[in-house]
């Protein structure tokens, strides 16, 4: 079994953060989003992945390397341009050849990991099974049709879903999905579709067997998603503190607080993690924060956000929250007089202010 892994894209509905960097390396709880991706494909025993990144894109390898620290081997296979799921799974024949292989795209989070699908498939003997999960607004996804346990038809993104059941990203398969690829025709937005490839099977008499997931499942598409995986993660620390907290300070709930860290005068309030090397000093930081390495948050108030690595939080009279802040980023109080706001924006930025 070998695993198949998309890191590429445009993560246009996470600008301005992936202009400057891939969606893939965004933090979730601290964690690089596409190492949840590897650590699931390890704990299931798969040694070999294949990842696809764009065309020109070095940092995923340079995060990741040969893949050693995750017990594996990592082959980069470039996609010239953003053609489709089946254009993935049909460049990826080569690295895969006769193998059965898991192909799952790397910015979904799940709870439990996917070797159970894997079980799934094998004990179905199907040549195709698919991850479903219920949603509340399945015309973004695509969508099974289910009848007496059994699905008869996929879907892709539909005005009028025939069921809630999305297709999720992860997906096993057995060599005949590379006939499959390679028979269907690019949809109307001039991709070649996953949707299409399944029911290709399925018309073609071909087994399509399902797993349905019953704990929590994201699709990390919108900073709103990146939000509640965060949360979710968090909702499973184990308390883990390598700093010292001053006696000024309070801390309640589960909270990872890493080496280096300072927290004075302070109130942090768990689910939370707080990366190396931050110093909180005069602040509250509030559930379901994740603070990145070398931050500073000062006389400030944060919950339910993102920090990446060197952020700086100071004199904010009122509370951040659910906010996503990229590298580097710098929040202050204007000293100057008259006091106004002034800010330098990227590209697609969003500032709500009063």
């Amino acid at each position: 079994m070998k695993a198949l892994i998309t890191a590429g894209g445009d993560g246009t509905r996470l600008r301005p953060i992936t202009h400057t960097q891939n969606k893939h390396l965004i933090p979730i709880a601290n964690k690089l989003m596409l190492a949840y991706a590897l650590d699931y494909a390890s704990d299931a025993g798969i040694i070999e992945a294949g990842i696809i990144i764009n065309s020109g894109d070095t940092s995923i390898a340079e995060a990741f390397g040969n893949g050693d620290s995750f017990g594996m081997k990592i082959e980069y296979i470039e996609q010239s341009a953003p053609l489709g799921l089946g254009h993935v799974v049909k460049i990826a024949e080569p690295f895969i050849g006769s193998d059965p292989f898991v192909f799952y795209l790397g910015d979904n989070i799940l709870v439990g990991g996917i070797k159970k699908f894997i079980d799934d498939f094998i004990g179905h003997g199907s040549n195709c099974h698919l991850v479903l999960s219920q949603v509340p607004d399945p015309n973004r996804f695509g969508v099974a049709d289910v009848q007496d346990g059994k699905i008869i038809g996929i879907e892709e993104k539909p005005d009028h879903p025939k069921s809630d059941l999305a297709v999720t990203g992860i997906y096993v398969y057995d060599s005949h999905i590379f006939e499959a690829v390679n028979n269907i025709k690019p949809s109307a937005r001039g991709e070649l579709e996953i949707s299409d490839a399944h029911q290709y099977l399925l018309e073609k008499g071909y087994s399509v067997s399902y797993s349905e997931i019953t704990g929590w499942w994201k699709d990390t598409g919108k900073p709103s998603d990146l939000l509640e995986a965060n949360r979710l993660v968090l909702d499973n620390i184990k308390d883990e503190r390598k700093s010292k907290i001053d006696s000024a300070s309070t801390v309640s709930g589960r909270v990872v607080i890493g080496s280096g860290a300072k927290i004075i005068n302070s109130n942090i309030r768990g689910p939370v993690i707080i990366g190396e090397n931050v110093t909180i000093e005069g602040a509250y930081v509030g559930p379901y924060s994740a603070i990145g390495d070398g931050c500073a948050i000062i006389n400030s108030e944060i919950e339910y956000s993102i920090l990446m690595n060197d952020c700086s939080i100071s004199n904010i009279s009122r509370r951040i929250e659910a906010s996503l802040l990229g590298s580097d980023v710098e929040l202050l109080r204007s000293k100057s007089k008259p006091v106004t706001h002034r800010f330098i924006l990227g590209d697609q930025s969003r500032v709500e202010i009063d």
